[in-house]
């Protein structure tokens, strides 16, 4: 077996069974090794990802992807056991890794070669009456709701896009993956196959073209029942302190609940405790974990 660089995008084959190994090793894990951004970048080489992958006889047995910032990887259930996760670590020097799913087996082996815990993303989920009774939104006497569609039709997609930006990057100035988007980031992202417009939503100042917030809702229909995700929320700083978080939360909520989601889950960093305990508050419970481990 040898770890050899490949890049994927310019190799459909090679990415085609990287699709296969991660379609397998979900159906066996129950959690998907890559996040949506690792997916992508599989055949996308405008995002300028890495590619490693664990060759035996010229047929892949494990594969990492890195974004310059971190790692993610995945080794075929069938070759499991095998030396095959430990050549890839070992392979990635002193990157940090993403173990989705904090799984036995690779809590295991990344203690196996001295890493330690530096990052927990707690997934949370809420269902039920409590989810119904947290998606009641009430209007504000400050700010309007409106979706993308409508909010472009009234200010134009430039101010609109403009505005998106500016208060993503002020909520997310801290977050290594959410801050510091420009247009073509924006772009990329409104491409993904599963965005759509509608589901992206806004708190304006009443009458005047300032946003407030917005509220970037998601819909996975890789499921039955299929449900709702808080894919993203944002407040910009001048609208911060006036009490807009608790609706513009419950606005995608009801827009989730509106579309028949019998359940709805978010991404939270586990360190931020304030966030926590507002979702608790609300019904969310931790479903599962993502961590990183470093060197």
């Amino acid at each position: 077996m040898m770890i050899q660089p490949i890049d994927l995008p310019a190799d459909p084959e090679r990415a085609a069974a990287v699709h296969d190994i991660l379609a397998e090793a979900a159906r066996v894990d129950g959690v998907d090794a890559f996040s949506e951004q690792f997916l992508l970048g599989l055949t996308d080489a405008r995002r300028g990802h890495r590619h490693l992958l664990a060759l035996e006889e010229e047929e892949v047995r494990g594969v990492a992807a890195g974004d310059g910032a971190s790692w993610e990887m995945v080794v075929a259930p069938a070759y499991r056991r095998r030396g095959v996760g430990t050549a890839l670590l070992q392979a990635l020097g002193e990157g940090d890794v993403w173990a989705h799913g904090n799984l036995p087996a690779a809590q295991a082996l990344a203690q196996s070669q001295g890493r330690r815990m530096t990052r927990r993303l707690l997934v949370m989920a809420i269902t039920g009456e409590e989810l119904q009774a947290a998606a009641q939104f009430h209007p504000h006497p400050e700010v309007e709701a409106l979706d993308l569609p409508a909010a472009i039709e009234r200010y134009r997609r430039d101010v609109v896009e403009e505005a998106w930006l500016t208060a993503n990057n002020e909520a997310f100035s801290w977050h290594p993956e959410q801050g510091g988007w420009d247009r073509e980031r924006l772009s990329r992202a409104q491409e993904t196959d599963w965005f759509a417009a509608e589901d992206v939503l806004f708190l304006w100042e009443t009458g005047q073209p300032h946003l407030a917030g917005f509220h970037w809702t998601k819909w996975h229909t890789e499921e039955r029942p299929e449900f709702g995700e808080v894919y993203v929320v944002g407040l910009a700083s001048a609208f911060r302190g006036r009490g807009l978080g608790g609706p513009l939360l419950r606005l995608g909520l009801q827009h989730m609940v509106g579309k028949g989601a019998g359940k709805v889950i978010l991404y939270v960093e586990a360190d931020n405790a304030p966030a926590v305990r507002v979702y608790e508050d609300l019904g969310f419970a931790i479903a599962e974990e993502h961590v990183v481990w470093s060197l």
